[in-house]
């Protein structure tokens, strides 16, 4: 029976921030055009998105060691890549990490039965949608990670969980609740990406081609600045063109902190340990971003 402690550390819960946030952001976006929220759907939504998010950093656990992917790199930076190791340090073995990451899928399908039953089905389309990225982005046979979608996948499906929590609470979409789910979708893309700089040796060895094994280190350094800017740009317009509060801007703030993380991995992409400042600062830039978004809509919402 594995221990507590390494159960806890499988759910590699330092992440789980990127599941939070666009959750909040969307219950924020329908405080903000509504004037009211349904505690219980959101904390079924909340919970939907957590248990689906572990559910798959466990699941990846798994498919990344059948693949060989973790056993071959040598150049992870814990926490933020190669996984959670306990595998390969044979804290827990291959068959609980994949009955944990069941449990969990499972945990994530009962919440989206009570929200189907609330809302419709409609949050069925959102929940196998989000279940078919989360499995099948180290699953085979599609493998979306090794054919160069992951980090378009996890953009995505991150983002579709501020429109999903603005569905539960409003039974529409808006406008609004797609601008906002863009800028945190670029930056949780641009998380993914940083992360594959100091595991790209393993996992070309393994044939888990990442956009960053394709690119090299070097080109990928471009795509990584691309999605740091777009994330910044789409708060700039959504602004800028009236589908988010004027206050929004004030979330351009982080784009020091993605300036720097810039700066780091241009200079440092085939350094693995000179590299960690650029992982720490992408992850602050997605954390401090999607808090200011949340609080202008709220603030925002408090002065209308």
């Amino acid at each position: 029976m594995a221990r507590l402690e390494n159960i806890l550390k499988e759910f590699r819960a330092e992440f789980l921030t990127a599941s939070v946030l666009p959750a909040l952001l969307g219950l924020s976006v329908a405080v903000y055009e509504t004037g009211r929220w349904e505690p219980l759907l959101f904390l079924l939504t909340l919970a939907g998105a957590v248990f689906l998010h572990i559910g798959t950093n466990v699941a990846n656990d798994f498919f990344d060691h059948l693949s060989g992917a973790d056993e071959a790199n040598r150049e992870f930076a814990r926490p933020f890549t190669g996984g959670s190791r306990l595998i390969q340090e044979k804290r827990i073995s291959p068959r609980g990490v994949l009955t944990i990451a069941v449990l969990f899928y499972l945990a994530a399908a009962a919440a989206g039965v009570l929200l189907i039953m609330a809302r419709g089905t409609t949050i069925l389309l959102f929940g196998l949608f989000g279940l078919f990225l989360g499995i099948f982005y180290t699953a085979p046979p599609v493998r979306l990670a090794s054919r160069g979608a992951g980090e378009a996948a996890v953009g995505l499906g991150y983002g579709l969980i501020t429109a999903g929590a603005y569905y539960v609470q409003t039974g529409t979409f808006s406008a609004a609740s797609i601008a906002a789910s863009v800028p945190l979708a670029f930056l949780v893309a641009a998380i993914v990406t940083i992360n594959e700089f100091q595991d790209a040796p393993g996992d070309a060895a393994a044939g888990k081609n990442t956009l960053v094994v394709r690119l090299g280190r070097r080109r990928a350094v471009r795509f990584y600045s691309l999605l740091m800017i777009g994330g910044f740009v789409s708060i700039a317009a959504g602004a800028a063109f009236g589908l988010m509060p004027l206050l929004t801007f004030a979330a351009l703030l982080p784009a020091l902190l993605a300036a720097r993380a810039i700066s780091v991995a241009r200079r440092f992409h085939d350094d693995p340990v000179a590299l960690v400042p650029a992982n720490v600062l992408t992850i602050a830039c997605h954390l401090a971003t999607g808090a200011l978004l949340i609080a202008a809509f709220l603030i925002s919402a408090a002065r209308a």
